[in-house]
């Protein structure tokens, strides 16, 4: 342990920490009592003496029970544990009837032929009974024993639907209300003009009369976007399958330009003019 660690008290007493054991300890003896409930009372431990050595309930030898019962009180003295004072009150009355069994008795008590031992036997058998009974319910089930099933009959009802009491005018209004709700929610659709080849031939045609070179770029419309491009595009190649278009370069990575087959007009300026049926 270190110098600036504290060592930890082992308990605490009235807010004050202990650190070592008080040299003057005293535990009493009594102090640690211990409680066994190895029988449920002294009924039960007679019961468990008669059985265990096939005792005829009705013809008990009292003087060997109660010897035995005695030294289970020394027993249970003896290990310091707690007795009730049942089982005393038990060992006294075995004492009894051990004495009244052993004295004399006078001649009128002997006449009535009373057992003293009757009293003892009633209760024991009385005892038993109600234990064999408490085992048997012990060992029902649990169901209609600890917990019941509960369960209710429903009984049928007779539903009668009343139908709302509503006019034609009234619906007529809740409709209207209805379509201009509809009318809230509409959306104006804009579609794309379909653009024709056929148009698009025409267009170009209209565009290279009079016999002059156009240059290829100017016949196209960005604006249009892709689609309009590509349409251009494929005007120009059907005008050029049906021979109403020319298409020429001047040299080699030169702007190119089209007119129309039946103008003649002078090339654009360049020592060699490629036809489209031989372009490089």
């Amino acid at each position: 342990m270190g110098a600036g660690q504290a060592e930890m008290p082992f308990a605490v007493v009235e807010g004050e920490p202990l650190i070592q054991l008080p040299v003057d300890l005293y535990i009493p003896p009594h102090a640690l009592e211990v409680i066994l409930d190895a029988f449920e009372g002294p009924l039960d431990l007679l019961l468990y003496l008669i059985k265990r050595q096939n005792i005829d309930i009705l013809n008990i030898p009292i003087a060997r029970i109660t010897q035995q019962y005695m030294q289970y009180i020394e027993v249970m003295q003896e290990l310091q544990l707690e007795l009730a004072a049942e089982y005393l009150v038990m060992a006294a009355m075995l004492a009894e009837i051990k004495s009244r069994m052993l004295l004399p008795r006078p001649a009128a008590q002997e006449e009535e032929g009373e057992d003293p031992r009757a009293e003892l036997v009633r209760r024991l058998q009385e005892y038993e009974r109600f234990k064999q009974a408490a085992q048997e319910i012990d060992g029902l089930p649990r169901l209609e024993r600890d917990t019941f099933q509960a369960s209710a009959e429903m009984c049928e009802r007779k539903v009668v639907e009343i139908l709302p009491d509503v006019t034609l005018r009234e619906l007529l209004l809740s409709f209207q209300e209805v379509l201009a709700r509809a009318d809230m929610f509409a959306h104006h659709h804009v579609q794309r003009e379909t653009l024709s080849v056929r148009q698009r031939m025409s267009d170009v045609l209209s565009r290279i009369q009079g016999g002059q070179f156009v240059e290829f770029t100017s016949l196209f419309t960005p604006k249009e976007g892709r689609m309009g491009v590509v349409v251009t595009f494929l005007a120009i190649l059907e005008l050029i399958r049906e021979t109403l278009l020319d298409i020429v370069q001047a040299e080699p990575f030169a702007p190119i330009h089209v007119k129309a087959r039946n103008a003649e007009r002078p090339a654009p300026a360049g020592d060699a003019q490629t036809h489209a049926g031989h372009q490089n």
